[in-house]
């Protein structure tokens, strides 16, 4: 069976898309390992995302679901591994099956970058974490130290309040590059120190982590730390699309902006994989909803649907 349209990702622009290409009665499918994306593992609330005052990123990953179920979408909690054209079919192979379509939307994302530091594989689950919202907890009364002194790295701070005793932040540049109210929130907590220059060595433990190493003006310093909070962005995640689309040197996906196609026709990018500057909530479900109508009007306009 082909498809008119897959979708690839479940987060804010691919839902947005699913329940767009929904209202043009396009057959599609979303496939996507989990519905939500980073919205599930979003540590505050979301208080920019207009009709709520403040949600949390579980909470509208749920009303996301929920909205596309009630649209009759059809999902597959699968990982895409590759896609390729033939003629004007698109075939997407899976960790578990094989599709094909008439037009494709990228909407995978990114993952967190790695610091790629000694010590930071090892202790993995054991002290380096990822996921603030999933792990934090685990650390109630003890020190921990969050690496990145953007949005992300002020935001993982202000949850982490919550349960720790104290919080180092270290940001590589001469100053943090958060957002004045996150910086104002996260100090009223009273719990957290910003060290700037700083460059993480090292992290270093025995079954868990014990201390991070970094090196600072000043020569390396350490600290002991029971955790280790990776907030240093995200890398987009498109390597199933090597030769269909070109990459900005950020490896994110060139489109045209002004229907979010790319170099291959039919298939589209939008949200976080893309080259797109600012990384939304509220962008990237605008672009899910344009890149389904992109993609209806690719549809209607080469094969009469």
């Amino acid at each position: 069976m082909t498809y008119d349209l897959i979708i690839i990702g479940a987060g804010p622009a691919g839902a947005s898309a699913g329940i767009y290409a929904a209202r043009q009665k396009l057959k599609t499918l979303i496939i996507s390992k989990d519905v939500g994306g980073q919205l599930a593992k979003k540590s505050v609330d979301i208080e920019n995302y207009p009709g709520f005052k403040k949600i949390s990123g579980i909470e509208l990953a749920g009303l996301l679901e929920q909205q596309l179920k009630e649209n009759n979408a059809e999902i597959a909690l699968e990982k895409v591994k590759e896609v390729t054209k033939e003629g004007n079919v698109f075939k997407i192979k899976t960790d578990t099956g094989e599709y094909e379509s008439l037009a494709v939307i990228a909407t995978s994302g990114a993952e967190p970058k790695k610091l790629d530091v000694e010590g930071e594989d090892r202790f993995i689950g054991k002290g380096v974490s990822y996921c603030a919202l999933c792990d934090g907890p685990v650390f109630r009364d003890k020190t921990v130290a969050v690496v990145g002194g953007g949005n992300s790295g002020f935001e993982t701070a202000l949850f982490l309040s919550n349960y720790v005793k104290e919080i180092y932040i270290l940001e590589f540049g001469k100053e943090p590059k958060a957002d004045k109210e996150n910086q104002e929130l996260v100090m009223r907590s009273g719990k957290v120190k910003v060290i700037t220059n700083a460059k993480v060595k090292k992290i270093v433990g025995d079954n868990f982590v014990n201390e991070i190493i970094y090196e600072s003006p000043d020569g390396e310093q350490k600290l002991s730390v029971s955790g280790v909070f990776v907030e240093i962005g995200y890398k987009p995640e498109t390597n199933y699309l090597d030769g269909l689309v070109d990459f900005t040197h950020r490896g994110e996906i060139n489109v045209n902006l002004e229907n979010l196609e790319t170099k291959t026709p039919g298939l589209f990018a939008a949200g976080d994989c893309n080259q797109e500057k600012h990384k939304q909530i509220i962008i990237s479900a605008g672009e899910g909803a344009k890149s389904a109508l992109s993609a209806y009007e690719y549809i209607k306009k080469t094969q009469n649907v």
